[in-house]
């Protein structure tokens, strides 16, 4: 049996929605692997709409070079 991947929203608070903006670069950051991808709603523990809200906010912080595209 695999272990259950450990979920990063439970260092989040519960309302994770809420707080998600492109401007909050070290909130996104804990949604991102070490390699700049935005992490799996597994990993993270968020549902549907939270995940594509996660992922449009990331996207456009990258656009503005608030986050890197990828990292060394």
């Amino acid at each position: 049996m695999s272990k259950k991947p450990q979920s990063l929203a439970s260092s989040a608070s519960p309302n994770v929605y809420q707080e998600l903006d492109y401007k909050n670069a070290e909130f996104l950051k804990t949604f991102m692997t070490p390699q700049g991808k935005i992490a799996s709603s597994r990993q993270t523990g968020m549902s549907a709409r939270s995940q594509r809200k996660l992922a449009r906010e990331v996207k456009r912080a990258r656009i503005l070079a608030i986050v890197p595209f990828v990292t060394r």
